[in-house]
């Protein structure tokens, strides 16, 4: 007579298979709980970033006080203007009372007597436009040359596009900034080589953001472009993809409605490591075209020695990198079906 099954056996995941007992399957963790963990894991990493930058201006010679001092200033003022800037304080002091005010949107106050959330409220959205025309000219650009060599694969048209972009990418902004100027404004006389600010602070006219957006964009167009062409070339693999071709769809339809949306989270991881390089190509492409972003800002802030200035800045364009990384991240979760 059959015995008959025990809980063991009959609970999914407890049974037995050939006299070995499987283990049960850990709990997962909701989405919302692993999301949690990713945004902390991110604001720890800027926190030691921001405490690293503390000390690196601590170690650079002289300090905010002889930096933005009059000529001629006696020391007992140069005394006087370091207590009132609290540098006779510990640096770890210091920097805690700075990021203490960070979640109320206090950053502080700059060496020269300015709250530097009104400092960096001017330039911030210079910057804003800047990096985010760059941005947006990268996304189409990228994908237009990617699919474009996708549909040739293997042929001149995917060699060249290919090559271009090994060549394009390995360019520094300053170089590309430099290059345009010289042909665009100096030798054809098409655009303006630097940037003119209204009363407002904002660039007088569209023309002034072309060759800033160009020197931004360029580079990360050749990064992009290899990585949205390895993308679709994986996914034209999929049995799905090889079987929309085997009943005759145009290239170009598969493409855009088998290939395109199986690559995105590749591409959308791309565009987000992209962010931060804009950001950070921004200071050197403001510089090159006098643009009033937080690349001046920053140049300024490094000359005075001013650590709340410069924390603040890394503490705004942090900010959006992360968030960008987030919104890749959704787009890479959305993609597999919901798991981050």
């Amino acid at each position: 007579m059959a015995e008959p099954l025990t809980d063991a056996a009959a609970r999914p995941g407890t049974g037995t298979a050939g006299g070995k007992t499987s283990a049960p399957s850990p709990p997962r963790l909701s989405a919302g709980v692993r999301l949690l963990g990713l945004l902390a894991r991110r604001a720890l990493l800027l926190a030691v970033l921001l405490a690293t930058l503390f000390a690196a201006v601590e170690l650079l010679p002289g300090d905010a006080a002889t930096a933005t001092a009059e000529r001629g200033e006696s020391a007992a003022a140069l005394a006087e203007r370091r207590e009132l800037l609290g540098l006779n304080r510990p640096v770890p002091e210091r920097f805690a009372d700075w990021m203490t005010g960070l979640p109320s949107g206090d950053l502080g106050t700059s060496a020269r007597g300015e709250p530097v959330a009104d400092l960096l409220s001017r330039s911030f959205p210079n910057t804003l436009l800047l990096g985010g025309l760059a941005l947006l000219v990268t996304l189409l650009a990228s994908l237009a040359l990617g699919g474009w060599a996708a549909l040739r694969p293997g042929g001149r048209t995917d060699r060249a596009v290919s090559g271009t972009a090994t060549a394009v990418l390995a360019l520094p902004e300053f170089v590309v900034g430099v290059a345009l100027v010289l042909v665009f404004a100096q030798w054809l006389e098409w655009l303006p080589a630097v940037t003119l600010a209204d009363s407002d602070g904002t660039p007088a006219s569209w023309q002034m953001l072309v060759l800033p957006v160009l020197a931004l964009s360029i580079p990360q167009i050749g990064w992009n472009t290899r990585i949205v062409r390895a993308a679709l070339a994986d996914e034209a693999r999929a049995p799905h993809v090889e079987t929309a071709v085997l009943d005759g769809l145009p290239r170009h339809r598969v493409l855009l409605h088998h290939v395109l949306p199986g690559a995105l989270p590749a591409i959308a991881a791309g565009l987000a490591t992209s962010t931060g390089m804009l950001l950070g190509g921004a200071v050197v492409v403001e510089t090159i075209f006098n643009y009033p972003g937080l690349g001046s800002v920053l140049a300024g802030a490094v000359t005075d020695r001013d650590s709340p200035v410069i924390a603040g800045v890394v503490a705004v364009t942090g900010a959006v990198i992360s968030g960008v990384l987030l919104l890749a991240d959704l787009v890479r979760a959305w993609a597999s079906g919901g798991r981050l």
